[in-house]
C-alpha cells in the first residue's frame, strides 16, 4: 500500500514542499529512507518508532518499507519530518483512515513519548501552504502563534502524535481560536532621557532613525556611543505587517522564535561580538543559514568597536548596504538572505582610546593610529551618511536631573518625518530618504544657488567622493523633512555637511 502527505524543506529563508511517501509491501523485512536526508532526517525511523509504540500504535516493521522524501536532489535536514512520517506508516498500516478532505502541510518533531517539540521555519512553511493552495498546516502548538498569522489557510497547532491522528482521522477538532501570550518589547526599559549632555548626539540618531541613515559613531570610550546606539530602536517606526512578517520569517528559520511568540512587533536589534565568524555574521553552512546581517533585516546592526573586527569581515557589509540583500554561494547553489540593514559602527580613534579626549593624553603613536583607523576602509566609511563625533562628557552634565527629550518625544518627530516621506515615495519600492536612488535624488532634493555654492566648497575642502555627495542630499533631505520644510535650506545643507568630516584616517 502506498500513503502520501505533504511537507516542506527549508531552503534560505523560503520554504518549499516536500512529498512524504511510503511504499508498504510484502517482501523480506527491511526499512530504508531515501530523497537525501542528513543525520537528522536518518535517525527519525527510530525516533517514531518508540513515538508509536508509546501512544499505542504499531510500527509495521515485519513489511518492506521504503520511505521517500521527494524532490529527492533537494536535501532534507532536521527533524521536521518525524510526524509525516510516522501519519504516513498509520495510513499505509491501516492504522489510520484520513477522513479529512483536503491536503495539509504536516511538520513536527516527536518526543519518544509521542509530544511534538517546536521546530525552525514555521511562518515559512503556512506562507507556502498559502501560496501553493493548500488547505491548512498541521505542526506543533508551540509554532501555532507563527503560522495564524498568514491569511488564508487553516492552521492546526497540535501538542502529541494522538491529537494528530484524531485530526485526520476527523475525531478530533482543534480549538477555534489560540490564546498566545504578548512579546516582551526588550527596549521597553530604554530611553534616551538617560543620556545626559549629548544634545548634538540625540539630534544625530534623530535623523539617522528619520531617513534611515548609516551611521558612525567616533569618540573615547564612555562617552555614550554604545548608549546612543542601543536607544535608537526605541524611536524607530513601528514594523509594519509586511516588514513584521519578513523579519518573523528570518527569525523562525534560524530558530530565534521563542515557543508561543508569533509575529516580531518591533524592529531587531543585533550586536554581534568582534569574534564572531564570517558564517556567524554574513550567514552560510553546508545548508545556508541566515547570519547577523540578515538577522537585523528591518532592523539595526550595531557592531561595537568596529576596528576590532577583522577587516575582510567588515568589507563583506559593502554589498549588503547597497544591495539590500546578500547573497550566499555554495557548490550546491546559491540562496539570497534579505538584509536590508540600518548599520551602527562605533569605534575609538585610537588603540588605547584617548585620542580626542581633551582630559586624558593619547600616546599612541602615528603608526599606531594608521594601522588602527585602517581597518576600516575608505570605501566602507564612504557608505556611512553621518559620521558623528562623541565627545566625553562633562561630569557637571552628568549630574544633571533632566535628560532631554524622551525616546517618545523623539519617536514623534521620526513618524512626522516618515509620513512624509511615504508620501513622497507613494507607489515606489522606497521605505526611507536613504534608500533613494540617483533619480529620486535629482527629483526631490533640489538646491538653491547659494546651496551649490555651499556643497561645491564642501566637497573641496573635505575631498568628498560621488557616492558622498548623493549622501549629503539625502541627509540634508531629511532633515529638511523633519523641520517640515519642503525644500533643502541653507541651514540643512550646512547640518548634513557637518555630518560628513575629513577622512578620519589622517
Amino acid at each position: 500500500m502506498l500513503a502520501r502527505m505533504h511537507s516542506i524543506a527549508i531552503t534560505g529563508v523560503d520554504a518549499v514542499p516536500v512529498e512524504v511517501e511510503l511504499d508498504h509491501a510484502n517482501g523480506v523485512p527491511h526499512e530504508r529512507l531515501v530523497g537525501l536526508p542528513d543525520k537528522a532526517v536518518q535517525e527519525a525511523l527510530d525516533r517514531i518508532k518508540s513515538a508509536l509504540r508509546n501512544c499505542g500504535y504499531d510500527f509495521p516493521s515485519s513489511r518492506r518499507l521504503v520511505f521517500s522524501l521527494a524532490p529527492a536532489e533537494l536535501r532534507k535536514e532536521g527533524a521536521v519530518y518525524d510526524l509525516p512520517l510516522a501519519l504516513v506508516s498509520l495510513v499505509a498500516s491501516g492504522q489510520l483512515e484520513v477522513n479529512r478532505p483536503g491536503d495539509y502541510l504536516v511538520m513536527g518533531e516527536l518526543s519518544l513519548g509521542g509530544d511534538l517539540r517546536p521546530i525552525r521555519g514555521a511562518l515559512a512553511a503556512a506562507i507556502t501552504a498559502s501560496q501553493m493552495g493548500f488547505q491548512g498546516i498541521v505542526l506543533p502548538r508551540a509554532n501555532a502563534a507563527e503560522a495564524v498569522a498568514v491569511d488564508g489557510i487553516r492552521c492546526v497547532g497540535v501538542e502529541s502524535l494522538r491529537e494528530a491522528v484524531g485530526f485526520f482521522a476527523g475525531d478530533w477538532e482543534p480549538p477555534a481560536t489560540y490564546d498566545f501570550p504578548e512579546a516582551d518589547e526588550p527596549t521597553a526599559h530604554l530611553c534616551y532621557s538617560d543620556m545626559r549632555g549629548q544634545e548634538a548626539v540625540k539630534r544625530a540618531m534623530l535623523v539617522t532613525a528619520a531617513g534611515g541613515h548609516h551611521c558612525l559613531l567616533m569618540g573615547p570610550p564612555g562617552s555614550g556611543k554604545t548608549m546612543a546606539a542601543q536607544r535608537l530602536p526605541t524611536i524607530l517606526p513601528p514594523l509594519s505587517r509586511q516588514e513584521s512578517l519578513e523579519t518573523t520569517k528570518i527569525h523562525s528559520v534560524a530558530g530565534e522564535i521563542p515557543p508561543g511568540r508569533g509575529l516580531l512587533r518591533i524592529r531587531p536589534f543585533r550586536s554581534p561580538h568582534h569574534n564572531a565568524s564570517m558564517p556567524g555574521l554574513v550567514g552560510g553552512g553546508t545548508v545556508p543559514r541566515p547570519g547577523e546581517i540578515s538577522l537585523a533585516h528591518n532592523g539595526v546592526l550595531f557592531m561595537d568597536e568596529a576596528p576590532e573586527f577583522p577587516r575582510n569581515l567588515l568589507e563583506t557589509l559593502r554589498q549588503p548596504l547597497e544591495d539590500g540583500a546578500i547573497t550566499i554561494s555554495r557548490a550546491s547553489g546559491a540562496e539570497t538572505f534579505p538584509a536590508r540593514v540600518l548599520l551602527v559602527m562605533s569605534m575609538n580613534l585610537c588603540p588605547c582610546g584617548r585620542r580626542g579626549d581633551p582630559r586624558r593624553l593619547c600616546r599612541c603613536g602615528a603608526n599606531q593610529v594608521a594601522k588602527y583607523i585602517g581597518k576600516i576602509s575608505g570605501p566602507l566609511l564612504d557608505r556611512f551618511d553621518l559620521h558623528v563625533e562623541v565627545p566625553p562628557v562633562d561630569h557637571e552634565r552628568l549630574m544633571e536631573k533632566r535628560g532631554g527629550e524622551t525616546s517618545a518625544a523623539l519617536r514623534a518627530r521620526v513618524l512626522a518625518a516618515r509620513a512624509i516621506q511615504e508620501k513622497r515615495f507613494a507607489g515606489r519600492n522606497i521605505p526611507a530618504n536613504a534608500n533613494m536612488g540617483p533619480r529620486e535624488v535629482e527629483e526631490f532634493c533640489h538646491l538653491t544657488p547659494e546651496g551649490e555654492s555651499l556643497l561645491r566648497a564642501a566637497i573641496r575642502e573635505y575631498g568628498l567622493s560621488a557616492r558622498a555627495y548623493g549622501r549629503i542630499l539625502k541627509v540634508a533631505r531629511t532633515i529638511a523633512d523633519l523641520a517640515n520644510s519642503p525644500d533643502i535650506e541653507t541651514d540643512h545643507l550646512l547640518e548634513a555637511v557637518q555630518y560628513r568630516r575629513a577622512d578620519i584616517r589622517g
